[in-house]
C-alpha cells in the first residue's frame, strides 16, 4: 500500500471512523445476523444473506481504513511556508483566459472534498501548482484542454 500524507486532524478523523465502525456498526450487524438466524431456515433467508453481505462490506471497509492509517505520514504543519505552493497551502489563482478567480487548499488524497474546496495533491490542478510561486503562470492540462492560471496568493 502506498504512503498517504495526512494532517493530524485527518488522521484523527480516520481513527474515529474506525472506532465507530468497530464499536457501533459491527455489533449492529452481529445482532442483525443473530436475529435472522433465529428465524429458522438459512437457505431461503434473505435477511440473513443481506446481513452477512453487510458484514463482509463492513469488515472490508475497516481493513481498508486500518491499512490507510497504518501507512499514513502525518504532515508537520509547523514546517510549512508560503514561499511556493506545497501540500496544505491554500492557493488563490486566476484563470488567464477569462479572469475567473478560484481558491483551493491542496490536501492529501484521503482528505479531498470539493465542497470544502480541498483538492487532492494527485489531481492535475494540484500537480500543476505544486512548487510554483506567487506571480507564476502555470499551464495545466484539464479534461477540456490546456488552461493557464496565474498564482495570486499562497496561504494556510
Amino acid at each position: 500500500m502506498a504512503i498517504t500524507y495526512m494532517t493530524q486532524e485527518g488522521y484523527k478523523k480516520k481513527m474515529e471512523e474506525i472506532a465507530y465502525l468497530e464499536s457501533v456498526k459491527r455489533p449492529e450487524i452481529s445482532r442483525a445476523i443473530a436475529e435472522a438466524r433465529d428465524k429458522g431456515d438459512l437457505s431461503e433467508n434473505a435477511e440473513y444473506d443481506a446481513a452477512k453481505e453487510a458484514q463482509g462490506m463492513l469488515e472490508m471497509k475497516i481493513a481498508q481504513l486500518k491499512d490507510l492509517v497504518a501507512n499514513a505520514r502525518i504532515l508537520d504543519e509547523s514546517k510549512l511556508n508560503c514561499e511556493e505552493v506545497q501540500i496544505l497551502n491554500r492557493v488563490k489563482m486566476k484563470n488567464v483566459a477569462n479572469g475567473a478567480e478560484m481558491e483551493y487548499t491542496i490536501v492529501a488524497d484521503s482528505e479531498a472534498n470539493l465542497r470544502e474546496k480541498k483538492i487532492a495533491s494527485s489531481t492535475p490542478i494540484a500537480q500543476g501548482l505544486l512548487g510554483h510561486k506567487i506571480g507564476d503562470v502555470v499551464e495545466i492540462r484539464v479534461p477540456s484542454g490546456l488552461m493557464k492560471f496565474e498564482i495570486i496568493e499562497i496561504s494556510f
